[in-house]
């Protein structure tokens, strides 16, 4: 099975999913008709270490050690699961086939509380109790299994491997690496157990693709350690084979690289999009032309013994339209493993079921926020995709996966293009499920998020960041807290759940605005529009304008020193001398114990144990903004869409005191109900007829403007009209204005 390259997402990112950038370049190599496969080794090595034999022989290491290091002492809880090791060869095999989906009848099984072996992560079972009480048997099952393979987990990391992670490994030795010391010594030491069975994956694929160029995709700090181990036994087994790297931690921390060691192990490092980069690096390898003929794009390599970066090339990067559809082609998709962890529905949807990735768009079209990387191109270049090849992607891959959830891996998706998509979707009739990242757009109408929903919108996820319009500002996001309220009210409401990313120690925030960000937080979620948070602590990166331009945001960096490795987090002096870290708890406690709706009533100090001010927010702020009013008007430019289905008409005559009247009764049929619109004869011909032309399955877009102008050719009063209770009950089943 040779083919021309293989491409890998070294462990561990996520158990459910694949990362998808090794189905990005393949989709694109495809349209090249490069031959290309591809691998998640994450996934394949969780599998061989979490199963029968897998467990057989980590206890039996473990026993081999112990035999010969009797000075380590073991925890009870490590000697309890040792002691339960045949409990634990019993049940792994059909606890790992039911988290792919393969066994759901365990469920019973595994809620009985008498067939999975418990350890200390099943302690905390009492505390959540209240929390899984409404959970079906399938989703309990799945939280309970996931606590057995934390616990086994538990046992690897105290007793084979500490650098051991389900979605992560050595993540230390990756994370704010400025020099390539650390990581270079471990990588001359002994391969550790994970390291073993990496190996032995990976050399049976390299066995059977024997490919010309290995292309190793490291998303995250977590991935840096085993892709070094990869590129290391490639090197030595299999010199021949040339090896790159590139991906989300290299496009943000590599940009300074100078340690020439690195190429030791790599033969090159590109940057931001791999598309070209990597197609050049082929033609290279590939056509026998001259070296000084070569040409590069964004591409880290060794000349003469030194690091240089090579961006020769005059081509420009491929358009979105061009790069082809994520092919998902080699990755094991029936066999990763859905997991319920913790009780967050976000974080659910990121680590339970499979979902196909996909962007609607290129960058990032808001790019000022003050935090983020703006200065590098995956944010700063800003190149959407048609809405109707967006479209056409989602059915290539519901066709060739068998799956119909995606997630939008956007920095931000455009509401515009995000109505498009919507209405795409439903004018085909497919049946998709859906989610993705915002701005919390004032765009964002009631009528909008309806479509939303209506085309399988189920959830996304948006940056509050600090619940403080002065700190807003600061940050340039555009948004304000009432417009935040109002956006979220507008999608909790048309039955979209909705995740604020929350942040604390921006520079110059002082206590009073952590405090008041809490206080904003916890009303948003007790008037019941917001269903899921998470706190970040603020840091600074090198490539954002806090980064780049400290000074003006109160922050003196500690050091201008540039590594010779990794160069992307900063540390940092805020000029206030706060230290944020110790909000930390509290911010976190009380965000969990308000997303399961309770402690509402409990003072803001209650969550601390350390003096804080009392809140200057008012208690009905939230609630005050969502009375205010609506400021989304109707623009006579925006579209009007008809989403249910054409009517069945009725006409009778009405007499009341001698006088007679046509009239029309309108009959609808909606997935949960029939109802009925009664108007005057004309203004129901009308009416069907201008429900027909507005439908969502014709492509003609009619504006507000235009409805209102047929309307006028043949009646009056429009806007009486409009705003009647007819009107008003077909908004309520469908009738948009977007």
């Amino acid at each position: 099975m040779k083919t021309e390259i293989f491409a890998i997402t070294p462990p561990f990112t996520q158990l459910n999913t694949p990362y998808p950038a090794t189905a990005y370049i393949k989709g694109f190599l495809n349209t090249k008709n490069i031959s290309t496969t591809q691998a998640d080794l994450g996934i394949e090595v969780i599998l061989e270490l979490f199963s029968k034999k897998g467990l057989q022989n980590l206890f039996s290491h473990t026993e081999r050690s112990r035999s010969v290091d009797n000075r380590k002492p073991k925890s009870d809880n490590a000697k309890r699961i040792l002691a339960l090791q045949d409990e634990y060869l019993k049940t792994i095999d059909a606890v790992i086939a039911f988290l792919q989906g393969k066994n759901p009848t365990l469920a019973l099984q595994i809620c009985s509380d008498d067939f999975l072996p418990q350890a200390s992560r099943f302690s905390q079972l009492e505390e959540l109790d209240w929390a899984f009480g409404a959970m079906g048997t399938q989703d309990k099952a799945k939280h309970l299994a996931t606590l057995y393979l934390e616990d086994i987990s538990d046992y690897i990391v105290e007793c084979i491997d500490e650098n051991f992670g389900f979605s992560r490994y050595a993540e230390r030795l990756g994370r704010s690496a400025n020099s390539f010391d650390e990581l270079y010594n471990a990588l001359l030491q002994e391969p550790t157990y994970i390291d073993h069975i990496l190996i032995s994956v990976l050399k049976e694929k390299i066995e059977t693709v024997q490919p010309k160029l290995f292309l190793i995709s490291v998303p995250f700090p977590g991935n840096l350690y085993s892709a070094f181990r990869c590129a290391q036994w490639i090197k030595t087994n299999h010199p021949e084979i040339i090896i790159s790297m590139g991906g989300g931690f290299p496009n943000t921390e590599l940009r300074s690289l100078s340690d020439a060691r690195v190429f030791e192990f790599f033969d090159y490092i590109t940057l931001d999009d791999g598309e070209l980069p990597i197609e050049l690096l082929y033609q290279n390898i590939t056509h026998p032309i001259p070296v000084e003929a070569h040409f590069y794009k964004r591409t880290f390599l060794l000349e003469n013994g030194k690091v240089v970066y090579r961006n020769d090339a005059f081509r420009n990067d491929y358009k979105q339209a061009d790069v082809g559809t994520p092919d998902y082609t080699g990755l094991l998709l029936d066999k990763y493993i859905s997991v319920i962890e913790i009780v967050n529905p976000m974080h659910r949807m990121w680590s339970d079921g499979r979902w196909n990735k996909l962007t609607m768009a290129h960058g990032c079209y808001w790019g000022k926020c003050t935090f983020c990387d703006i200065s590098l191109d995956y944010i700063k270049v800003y190149e959407p995709v048609a809405a109707k090849l967006i479209v056409d992607r989602i059915e290539d891959l519901y066709a060739k996966t068998g799956q119909n959830g995606f997630h939008f891996v956007d920095e931000a998706a455009p509401p515009a293009l995000m109505r498009e998509v919507a209405l795409e979707i439903i004018r085909r009739r497919l049946a998709v499920t859906w989610w993705t990242n915002i701005r919390f757009e004032k765009s964002f109408s009631q009528d909008l998020c309806l479509l939303l929903k209506a085309s399988g919108c189920i959830a996304v996820s948006g940056g509050l960041e600090v619940a403080s319009d002065r700190l807003l500002k600061l940050i340039d996001k555009g948004v304000t807290v009432e417009q935040v309220a109002r956006v979220t009210r507008n999608f909790t409401e048309a039955g979209i759940m909705v995740h604020a990313y929350l942040m604390y120690g921006y520079p110059t925030q002082t206590v009073q605005e952590t405090v008041d960000s809490l206080e904003m937080v916890r009303q948003l979620f007790e008037v019941g529009i917001l269903q899921s948070g998470f706190w970040h602590q603020f840091a600074m990166t090198a490539h954002s304008p806090v980064g780049m331009y400290p000074e003006k945001f109160g922050v003196v960096k500690d050091t201008e020193v540039i590594g010779t490795f990794a160069n992307n987090d900063i540390n940092y002096t805020d000029k206030t001398g706060i230290d944020h870290n110790k909000f930390s708890f509290g911010l976190k406690k009380s965000l969990f114990n308000f997303m399961h709706g309770i402690c509402f009533d409990y003072e803001l100090q209650d969550w601390f144990d350390f003096k804080i001010p009392r809140t200057k927010i008012p208690a009905d702020f939230i609630e005050k903004a969502l009375t205010d009013g609506d400021h989304f008007n109707t623009k006579p430019t925006a579209k009007v869409v008809w989403i249910g289905g054409k009517p069945s008409a009725d006409y009778f005559t009405k007499s009341k005191k001698g006088n007679t009247w046509e009239m029309a009764s309108l009959t609808f049929h909606d997935k949960k109900e029939t109802f009925t619109i009664q108007t005057n004869k004309k203004e129901g011909e009308w009416l069907a007829a201008i429900l027909n032309q507005i439908s969502i399955s014709n492509e003609k877009v009619f504006t507000f403007q235009d409805v209102k102008a047929d309307f006028e050719q043949e009646l009056e009063n429009f806007e009486l009209f409009w705003y009647s209770k007819p009107i008003n009950t077909l908004r309520e089943y469908g009738l948009l204005v977007l």
